[in-house]
């Protein structure tokens, strides 16, 4: 009897590992032991550029869930996505701005909490499909300048209202150029847009991507 329990719990032992495994973004130690590093797999911002400003809304209580729904406020994204920000990002340094990030990849249970607050696929993605926030292609930014103030954009993040569309007419000039400058800049660097927020900019390739539910390790 005893014989065959010992074979049994190792290999609910191994198989448990590799499950919770799966369910966890690999880590940065990691992916430095790795010599290939896939374009699809999940990487940190923060360790291929250091030229972003950060205010992850989802890590505070300052959202619209008026809850923290994230352990710690670390940006994760797929490879091909951090690529392609860190690119666009030097072209704003150049003109003197910088991009500041208010969300990245986002599991897909927080995706649902979402959508029992705000069930309107206009301002979030309904989990029955997922959103490129949840497939590790998305971000949602603003601009800012040399002394990290925010440019005006005429609203705030996540303002759920037609004022933050690109297309709302009733902002000042300022606001215009301002929304101008951000998306000319990225959708010539291969994101897309959504009409109803300005913040959010998405990698064209993204759509490809697999919804995942992976949640990062804190440091």
């Amino acid at each position: 009897m005893i014989s065959y329990f010992k074979p049994f719990v190792l290999l609910c032992s191994v198989f448990c590992a590799f499950s919770c495994k799966s369910q966890t973004i690999i880590s940065d130690d990691q992916e430095k032991n790795s010599s290939i590093i896939n374009d699809t797999t999940f990487v940190n911002l923060e360790e291929y550029s250091q030229d972003f400003v950060y205010d992850m809304k989802y890590a505070t209580t300052d959202n619209f869930l008026k809850a923290k729904v994230y352990d710690c406020a670390e940006c994760f994204l797929r490879l091909k996505t951090v690529t392609a920000l860190v690119e666009v990002n030097k072209k704003f340094l150049e003109k003197g701005y910088k991009i500041k990030i208010f969300d990245c990849y986002r599991p897909l249970d927080i995706q649902k909490k979402m959508w029992k607050i705000v069930s309107n696929p206009e301002y979030v993605a309904n989990p029955a499909k997922g959103s490129i926030h949840n497939r590790g292609g998305a971000v949602d930014i603003t601009l800012v300048d040399s002394n990290e103030k925010e440019l005006d954009m005429g609203t705030s993040f996540d303002f759920f209202g037609v004022e933050a569309s690109h297309n709302y007419p009733k902002v000042s000039e300022e606001v215009k150029q301002n929304r101008i400058l951000l998306k000319t800049i990225m959708t010539n660097s291969g994101f897309n847009f959504f009409d109803s927020e300005w913040w959010h900019y998405n990698l064209k390739s993204a759509l490809n991507d697999k919804v995942s539910n992976a949640k990062w390790d804190c440091k």
